[in-house]
Protein backbone atom coordinates (compact mmCIF):
# COMPACT_ATOMS: atom_id res chain seq x y z
CA UNK A 1 0.00 0.00 0.00
CA UNK A 2 2.53 2.30 -1.32
CA UNK A 3 2.21 6.05 -0.90
CA UNK A 4 2.26 8.05 -3.76
CA UNK A 5 4.44 11.51 -3.72
CA UNK A 6 2.02 13.85 -6.34
CA UNK A 7 2.08 16.87 -4.35
CA UNK A 8 -1.44 18.94 -3.88
CA UNK A 9 -2.84 21.35 -6.12
CA UNK A 10 -2.55 24.71 -5.66
CA UNK A 11 -5.13 26.63 -6.89
CA UNK A 12 -8.31 26.13 -9.69
CA UNK A 13 -10.64 22.77 -10.04
CA UNK A 14 -8.81 19.58 -10.12
CA UNK A 15 -9.21 17.65 -12.93
CA UNK A 16 -11.17 14.44 -12.73
CA UNK A 17 -7.47 12.16 -13.27
CA UNK A 18 -6.21 14.78 -10.35
CA UNK A 19 -9.44 14.29 -7.71
CA UNK A 20 -9.41 10.62 -8.99
CA UNK A 21 -5.66 10.36 -7.65
CA UNK A 22 -6.11 12.60 -4.71
CA UNK A 23 -8.80 10.30 -3.66
CA UNK A 24 -6.42 6.89 -3.80
CA UNK A 25 -3.46 8.85 -2.20
CA UNK A 26 -5.94 9.58 0.58
CA UNK A 27 -7.53 6.15 0.62
CA UNK A 28 -3.67 4.34 1.30
CA UNK A 29 -2.39 7.12 3.46
CA UNK A 30 -5.42 6.59 6.01
CA UNK A 31 -5.24 2.66 5.85
CA UNK A 32 -1.72 2.92 6.15
CA UNK A 33 -2.70 5.69 9.46
CA UNK A 34 -4.88 3.49 11.09
CA UNK A 35 -2.93 -0.04 10.26
CA UNK A 36 -0.13 1.67 12.32
CA UNK A 37 -1.95 3.95 14.97
CA UNK A 38 -4.67 2.14 15.44
CA UNK A 39 -8.53 3.57 15.71
CA UNK A 40 -8.45 5.30 18.78
CA UNK A 41 -4.84 7.03 17.84
CA UNK A 42 -5.61 8.04 14.75
CA UNK A 43 -6.60 11.58 14.25
CA UNK A 44 -7.62 13.62 10.92
CA UNK A 45 -4.98 15.49 11.06
CA UNK A 46 -2.59 12.52 11.21
CA UNK A 47 -4.28 11.20 7.97
CA UNK A 48 -3.82 14.74 6.42
CA UNK A 49 -0.50 14.67 7.02
CA UNK A 50 0.12 10.90 5.57
CA UNK A 51 -1.51 11.99 2.64
CA UNK A 52 0.34 14.81 2.21
CA UNK A 53 -3.09 17.54 2.00
CA UNK A 54 -4.62 19.94 4.41
CA UNK A 55 -7.01 19.47 6.77
CA UNK A 56 -9.80 21.39 4.73
CA UNK A 57 -9.13 19.01 2.10
CA UNK A 58 -9.67 15.93 4.32
CA UNK A 59 -12.81 17.54 5.45
CA UNK A 60 -14.11 18.55 2.44
CA UNK A 61 -14.14 14.55 1.87
CA UNK A 62 -15.30 13.22 5.02
CA UNK A 63 -17.08 14.59 7.60
CA UNK A 64 -14.75 13.03 10.41
CA UNK A 65 -12.32 10.12 10.82
CA UNK A 66 -15.39 7.58 11.06
CA UNK A 67 -16.31 8.88 7.76
CA UNK A 68 -12.93 7.89 6.58
CA UNK A 69 -12.69 4.50 8.17
CA UNK A 70 -15.95 3.17 6.39
CA UNK A 71 -14.64 4.58 3.84
CA UNK A 72 -10.89 2.93 3.28
CA UNK A 73 -11.49 -0.10 5.28
CA UNK A 74 -14.44 -2.11 2.96
CA UNK A 75 -12.02 -0.52 -0.29
CA UNK A 76 -8.71 -1.79 1.23
CA UNK A 77 -9.97 -5.35 1.44
CA UNK A 78 -12.03 -5.06 -2.33
CA UNK A 79 -8.54 -3.73 -3.36
CA UNK A 80 -6.70 -6.51 -2.34
CA UNK A 81 -8.27 -8.70 -4.65
CA UNK A 82 -8.62 -6.39 -7.59
CA UNK A 83 -4.96 -6.02 -7.79
CA UNK A 84 -4.47 -9.59 -7.85
CA UNK A 85 -5.08 -10.10 -11.61
CA UNK A 86 -4.34 -14.00 -11.63
CA UNK A 87 -3.87 -14.27 -15.59
CA UNK A 88 -3.20 -18.01 -15.01
CA UNK A 89 -6.80 -18.28 -14.09
CA UNK A 90 -7.82 -17.86 -17.58
CA UNK A 91 -5.81 -21.10 -18.25
CA UNK A 92 -8.16 -23.60 -20.25
CA UNK A 93 -7.37 -26.44 -17.92
CA UNK A 94 -9.45 -26.34 -14.68
CA UNK A 95 -7.03 -27.20 -12.53
CA UNK A 96 -3.93 -24.62 -13.85
CA UNK A 97 -6.30 -22.36 -13.16
CA UNK A 98 -8.14 -23.37 -9.18
CA UNK A 99 -4.68 -23.43 -8.49
CA UNK A 100 -3.93 -20.09 -9.52
CA UNK A 101 -6.87 -18.58 -7.82
CA UNK A 102 -6.34 -20.56 -4.79
CA UNK A 103 -2.24 -19.01 -4.86
CA UNK A 104 -3.91 -15.50 -5.08
CA UNK A 105 -6.36 -16.27 -1.73
CA UNK A 106 -3.59 -17.27 -0.30
CA UNK A 107 -1.43 -14.76 -1.02
CA UNK A 108 -4.40 -12.05 -0.02
CA UNK A 109 -5.15 -13.99 3.26
CA UNK A 110 -1.43 -14.24 4.56
CA UNK A 111 -0.61 -11.00 3.46
CA UNK A 112 0.36 -8.68 6.56
CA UNK A 113 -1.43 -5.90 5.48
CA UNK A 114 -4.77 -7.95 5.28
CA UNK A 115 -4.33 -9.78 8.37
CA UNK A 116 -4.25 -6.40 10.52
CA UNK A 117 -6.87 -5.28 8.54
CA UNK A 118 -8.89 -8.35 9.30
CA UNK A 119 -8.13 -7.66 13.39
CA UNK A 120 -8.75 -3.84 13.39
CA UNK A 121 -12.01 -4.31 11.87
CA UNK A 122 -12.94 -7.13 14.01
CA UNK A 123 -11.93 -4.77 16.85
CA UNK A 124 -13.90 -1.74 15.66
CA UNK A 125 -16.98 -3.45 14.73
CA UNK A 126 -19.21 -2.64 17.35
CA UNK A 127 -18.67 1.01 16.38
CA UNK A 128 -19.23 0.21 12.86
CA UNK A 129 -22.37 -2.17 12.49
CA UNK A 130 -22.36 -0.91 8.81
CA UNK A 131 -19.71 -3.05 7.73
CA UNK A 132 -18.84 -5.09 10.72
CA UNK A 133 -19.76 -8.31 9.34
CA UNK A 134 -19.37 -7.58 5.40
CA UNK A 135 -15.50 -5.78 5.56
CA UNK A 136 -14.23 -8.91 5.83
CA UNK A 137 -16.51 -10.34 3.12
CA UNK A 138 -15.92 -7.98 0.49
CA UNK A 139 -12.68 -9.41 -0.66
CA UNK A 140 -14.01 -13.28 -0.33
CA UNK A 141 -16.98 -11.94 -2.37
CA UNK A 142 -15.20 -10.69 -5.15
CA UNK A 143 -12.81 -13.98 -4.88
CA UNK A 144 -15.95 -15.85 -5.31
CA UNK A 145 -17.03 -14.43 -8.23
CA UNK A 146 -13.77 -14.95 -9.86
CA UNK A 147 -14.45 -18.70 -8.85
CA UNK A 148 -17.81 -19.15 -9.94
CA UNK A 149 -17.05 -17.48 -13.72
CA UNK A 150 -14.71 -19.84 -14.02
CA UNK A 151 -16.49 -22.83 -13.02
CA UNK A 152 -19.52 -21.08 -15.00
CA UNK A 153 -17.24 -21.61 -18.07
CA UNK A 154 -16.08 -25.31 -17.53
CA UNK A 155 -19.77 -26.14 -16.62
CA UNK A 156 -20.71 -24.92 -20.19
CA UNK A 157 -18.31 -27.51 -22.06
CA UNK A 158 -20.07 -29.84 -20.11
CA UNK A 159 -16.72 -30.85 -18.31
CA UNK A 160 -18.44 -30.63 -14.90
CA UNK A 161 -21.65 -32.11 -12.68
CA UNK A 162 -22.50 -28.87 -10.46
CA UNK A 163 -25.88 -27.78 -9.50
CA UNK A 164 -25.13 -24.99 -7.60
CA UNK A 165 -22.12 -23.18 -8.97
CA UNK A 166 -22.38 -20.06 -6.35
CA UNK A 167 -22.21 -23.36 -3.45
CA UNK A 168 -19.55 -24.82 -5.07
CA UNK A 169 -17.17 -21.43 -5.39
CA UNK A 170 -17.55 -20.88 -1.67
CA UNK A 171 -16.69 -24.32 -0.58
CA UNK A 172 -13.70 -24.27 -3.09
CA UNK A 173 -12.44 -21.37 -1.38
CA UNK A 174 -13.94 -22.73 2.18
CA UNK A 175 -10.96 -25.52 1.56
CA UNK A 176 -8.17 -23.11 0.52
CA UNK A 177 -8.46 -20.11 2.10
CA UNK A 178 -10.25 -20.12 5.67
CA UNK A 179 -8.06 -22.48 8.09
CA UNK A 180 -4.65 -20.81 6.67
CA UNK A 181 -6.53 -17.46 7.53
CA UNK A 182 -7.70 -18.00 10.58
CA UNK A 183 -4.26 -19.38 11.89
CA UNK A 184 -2.64 -15.99 10.42
CA UNK A 185 -4.84 -14.35 12.34
CA UNK A 186 -2.90 -16.11 15.90
CA UNK A 187 0.42 -15.51 13.99
CA UNK A 188 0.44 -18.96 12.85
CA UNK A 189 2.07 -19.44 9.15
CA UNK A 190 3.20 -22.62 7.66
CA UNK A 191 5.69 -23.18 5.39
CA UNK A 192 5.60 -21.74 1.53
CA UNK A 193 5.43 -25.80 0.63
CA UNK A 194 3.29 -26.71 3.00
CA UNK A 195 0.92 -25.09 2.31
CA UNK A 196 1.37 -25.47 -1.81
CA UNK A 197 0.95 -28.81 -0.45
CA UNK A 198 -2.44 -28.44 0.81
CA UNK A 199 -3.68 -25.94 -1.90
CA UNK A 200 -2.97 -28.67 -4.68
CA UNK A 201 -4.89 -31.71 -2.21
CA UNK A 202 -7.69 -29.83 -1.70
CA UNK A 203 -7.26 -28.77 -5.21
CA UNK A 204 -8.03 -32.39 -5.86
CA UNK A 205 -10.24 -33.11 -3.49
CA UNK A 206 -12.77 -30.40 -4.89
CA UNK A 207 -12.09 -31.75 -8.63
CA UNK A 208 -13.19 -35.01 -7.62
CA UNK A 209 -16.18 -34.15 -6.42
CA UNK A 210 -17.37 -31.39 -9.81
CA UNK A 211 -15.53 -33.30 -12.44
CA UNK A 212 -17.93 -35.44 -14.90
CA UNK A 213 -16.71 -39.37 -14.47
Amino acid sequence: MAQASSPERRGGRPTQAEAAALHQRLREAAVKTFLENGYDATTMVAIADAAGITKPTLYARYADKRAVFLDVIPWAFSRAVQVDTLDAAQDEDLRTALVAVGQGALRQALDPDIVALHKIARNEAHRFPEFGLSAESLGWASRQQQVMQLLARHAETGALAVDDIELAAEHFLAMVEVLPARLADFGLYRSRKEEQRRLLHAVDLFLHGVLVR
